[in-house]
């Protein structure tokens, strides 16, 4: 069975089981009809997803990975915050008038600094220290900016990335300081799992581990019976996956060089609350 499924069930029935109420507690999270959206939370959640096996796509209900691949595309590869540029809708909500999202996500991997070899983006500091110094201990990035904080219209819930070489292979630690797990967490998984995938073939490597770590891992109060229904579903076999193989520089990678196949899934979860 997919090792997404198995992570995401332990992890929600820990949550459920043992987790942590802030039912009556004063939170910034609402509902649209106005009631708190209080959750349930267990905190410091540490996943390892082995990229060499499979890649790490939900078969309990079903990923939308072409979305996913999209957006982190447009956070990595475009370095935008505009969301005329990403082409879906999913962060329409947190636009300004500017179309923009502020000085969030792709700005911040946008702004260059000055590296012992040249000035130039986080990304292309990565990209250049996994081809030219893969032993360093000091290849990550980082998106939150606490200068900027007041001008993002959403502070980075994934924040930061820490890429190590081991042997011939691509390992990563994502941090997250909070996660819907119903709504983000499968989306989420995979996505960086991708990344992971891109850097390590444009740099000559293979993918290894991607280590995930949640700080505050919630299931909101409306989405209990959801979950609660969700996890006792019929697991399936991760699907094939597949990069374009002609592709050596990250820059060149379009939605169309990835591949799923075989991928199924139980039936999608429709009109999940979403809290504001």
């Amino acid at each position: 069975m997919s090792r997404m499924d198995e992570t995401f069930v332990e992890n929600c029935s820990e949550i459920l089981e043992h987790g942590y109420s802030t039912e009556g507690q004063q939170v910034r999270a609402h509902w649209p009809d106005g009631a708190p959206a209080y959750t349930i939370k267990s905190f410091g959640i540490v996943n390892r997803y082995d990229l060499s096996k499979e890649m790490p796509l939900m078969t309990l209900r079903p990923t939308a990975w072409k979305t996913a691949t999209d957006e982190i595309l447009w956070i990595w590869q475009k370095k935008s915050n505009d969301v005329r540029d990403l082409g879906r809708h999913i962060w329409d909500a947190w636009a300004g008038e500017d179309h923009t999202i502020g000085k969030a996500y792709g700005y911040q991997l946008s702004r260059k600094y000055k590296f012992a070899q040249g000035e130039m983006d986080q990304v292309d500091n990565v990209l250049w220290q996994l081809k030219n110094n893969p032993q360093s201990r000091r290849i990550l990035t980082n998106m939150y900016n606490f200068q900027d904080l007041s001008e993002m219209n959403l502070e980075p819930c994934a924040y930061s990335m820490t890429f190590n070489v081991t042997g011939d292979r691509l390992n990563a630690v994502l941090n997250q300081r909070s996660q819907d797990m119903l709504t983000a967490n499968a989306f989420n998984v995979f996505q960086y799992s991708l990344l992971v995938c891109m850097f390590a073939q444009v740099s000559g490597l293979k993918p290894g581990e991607l280590i995930h770590v949640i700080a505050d891992a919630h299931i909101y109060d409306r989405h209990v019976p959801i979950v609660r229904a969700l996890i006792e579903r019929r697991q399936y076999p991760a699907p094939d996956f597949r990069l374009n193989p002609d592709v050596t520089d990250f820059y060149d990678f379009r939605a169309s060089d990835v591949t799923v196949d075989n991928y199924q899934a139980g039936p999608q979860v429709r009109d999940i609350p979403v809290a504001e």
